[in-house]
């Protein structure tokens, strides 16, 4: 994150359906609304009551953009951190406008009202695919050293 960036957790809704398109480059790019509504509990009623609703522009590129058109649908309640950028540009007219939006780093399904199913997807670059972090089998671990004395606690997990 470059100094200057405004850093953000969002929880809320999708408002509809991501929107994917691709770049001229091929880079895939998935834009989305995401409303986040707080609620009080009102004592004296004994019920909740919803504020103000805010609603975030968010877009997220390349293989993010991929995954979250392929696993998020209109409604579902999503948690997201991301950057705000502040976005330029001028009308046909020649009227300057601005706009903030959220670039997202990372999102998934909210689990306090649902569950999910997490099913990795492949990598794409055949050179890390020895470098996955969850993959146990390609774990940099030392060799056995058939000269060295047999320790029990060799075998063990270090946590």
């Amino acid at each position: 994150m470059s100094i200057g960036e405004v850093p953000v957790t969002i929880i809320g809704n999708l408002t509809a359906d991501p929107e994917l398109r691709f770049t001229n480059n091929g880079a895939a790019l998935a834009k989305f609304t995401v409303a986040s509504t707080p609620r009080t509990y009102d004592k004296a009623s004994g019920q909740w009551t919803d504020g103000t609703a805010a609603f975030f522009r968010c877009a997220a590129w390349r293989q993010l953009a991929e995954h979250i058109a392929d696993s998020l649908t209109k409604g579902s309640r999503v948690v997201l951190s991301g950057r705000i950028r502040q976005h330029n540009w001028q009308t046909p007219e020649g009227e300057n406008r601005s706009m903030l939006a959220v670039e997202v780093d990372d999102i998934g399904p909210s689990l306090q009202f649902a569950t999910a199913t997490v099913q990795r997807t492949p990598r794409n670059n055949p050179a890390s695919a020895n470098n996955d972090p969850w993959d146990m089998a390609s774990a940099d671990r030392p060799t056995p050293n058939a000269a060295a004395p047999a320790d029990p606690a060799a075998d063990q997990p270090p946590f």
